[in-house]
Protein backbone atom coordinates (compact mmCIF):
# COMPACT_ATOMS: atom_id res chain seq x y z
CA UNK A 1 0.00 0.00 0.00
CA UNK A 2 1.22 3.21 -0.83
CA UNK A 3 2.19 5.93 1.88
CA UNK A 4 -0.36 8.32 0.21
CA UNK A 5 -3.19 5.74 0.83
CA UNK A 6 -2.16 4.93 4.24
CA UNK A 7 -2.05 8.44 5.24
CA UNK A 8 -5.28 8.95 3.70
CA UNK A 9 -6.63 6.25 5.87
CA UNK A 10 -4.98 7.24 9.19
CA UNK A 11 -6.40 10.70 8.52
CA UNK A 12 -9.91 9.52 7.88
CA UNK A 13 -9.83 7.11 10.97
CA UNK A 14 -8.89 10.39 13.30
CA UNK A 15 -11.58 12.51 11.63
CA UNK A 16 -14.30 9.58 11.94
CA UNK A 17 -13.03 9.28 15.65
CA UNK A 18 -13.32 12.85 16.16
CA UNK A 19 -16.92 13.23 15.15
CA UNK A 20 -18.30 11.28 17.88
CA UNK A 21 -18.71 12.39 21.25
CA UNK A 22 -18.32 11.16 25.01
CA UNK A 23 -20.49 9.06 25.74
CA UNK A 24 -22.20 9.50 29.57
CA UNK A 25 -23.47 7.17 32.01
CA UNK A 26 -25.82 8.11 34.52
CA UNK A 27 -27.59 6.27 37.22
CA UNK A 28 -31.27 5.27 37.24
CA UNK A 29 -33.80 4.06 39.54
CA UNK A 30 -37.54 3.40 38.09
CA UNK A 31 -40.46 1.24 37.85
CA UNK A 32 -41.29 -0.73 34.76
CA UNK A 33 -44.40 -0.17 33.38
CA UNK A 34 -44.47 -2.09 29.82
CA UNK A 35 -41.95 -4.13 27.56
CA UNK A 36 -41.67 -4.67 23.84
CA UNK A 37 -39.34 -7.67 23.33
CA UNK A 38 -39.60 -6.81 19.73
CA UNK A 39 -38.80 -3.24 19.71
CA UNK A 40 -36.44 -4.32 22.45
CA UNK A 41 -37.85 -1.46 24.37
CA UNK A 42 -38.95 -0.84 28.38
CA UNK A 43 -41.39 1.95 29.15
CA UNK A 44 -39.60 2.62 32.57
CA UNK A 45 -41.05 5.69 35.32
CA UNK A 46 -37.41 6.91 36.60
CA UNK A 47 -36.74 9.64 39.31
CA UNK A 48 -34.34 12.26 38.05
CA UNK A 49 -31.51 10.86 35.77
CA UNK A 50 -28.66 13.56 34.84
CA UNK A 51 -30.18 16.56 34.31
CA UNK A 52 -33.23 15.32 33.63
CA UNK A 53 -36.30 15.55 35.80
CA UNK A 54 -38.39 12.45 36.76
CA UNK A 55 -40.22 11.18 33.93
CA UNK A 56 -41.77 8.01 31.99
CA UNK A 57 -40.44 6.84 28.85
CA UNK A 58 -39.74 4.22 26.70
CA UNK A 59 -35.64 3.37 26.59
CA UNK A 60 -33.97 0.65 24.21
CA UNK A 61 -32.45 -1.96 26.49
CA UNK A 62 -29.24 -3.26 25.76
CA UNK A 63 -27.73 -6.13 25.50
CA UNK A 64 -31.25 -8.73 24.97
CA UNK A 65 -29.91 -10.97 28.02
CA UNK A 66 -30.51 -6.94 30.22
CA UNK A 67 -33.93 -6.98 28.29
CA UNK A 68 -34.77 -10.47 29.54
CA UNK A 69 -34.85 -9.51 33.15
CA UNK A 70 -37.24 -6.98 32.98
CA UNK A 71 -40.96 -7.96 34.15
CA UNK A 72 -43.83 -5.14 34.35
CA UNK A 73 -43.99 -3.81 38.09
CA UNK A 74 -40.39 -4.77 38.49
CA UNK A 75 -38.30 -2.24 40.25
CA UNK A 76 -35.06 -1.48 38.93
CA UNK A 77 -31.32 -0.03 39.16
CA UNK A 78 -29.73 0.57 36.00
CA UNK A 79 -27.26 2.77 33.82
CA UNK A 80 -28.70 4.47 31.20
CA UNK A 81 -25.86 5.29 28.45
CA UNK A 82 -26.02 8.59 26.23
CA UNK A 83 -24.21 9.50 23.26
CA UNK A 84 -24.92 12.57 20.56
CA UNK A 85 -28.82 12.13 20.50
CA UNK A 86 -29.06 8.37 21.53
CA UNK A 87 -29.49 6.69 24.56
CA UNK A 88 -30.22 3.15 25.93
CA UNK A 89 -30.56 1.00 29.13
CA UNK A 90 -27.88 -1.03 30.62
CA UNK A 91 -26.45 -2.54 33.76
CA UNK A 92 -30.20 -3.51 34.78
CA UNK A 93 -30.64 -4.76 38.56
CA UNK A 94 -33.98 -5.51 39.70
CA UNK A 95 -34.35 -4.83 43.28
CA UNK A 96 -36.46 -6.66 45.90
CA UNK A 97 -39.60 -5.36 46.17
CA UNK A 98 -40.36 -3.70 49.71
Amino acid sequence: MSKGICLFLLVAALVGCGAKSAEKRYPMQGDVKAIDPVAKTATIAAGKVGDMDPMTMEYTVKPDAELAKLHVGDHIQATVVMQDERYYVTDVKVLPKQ
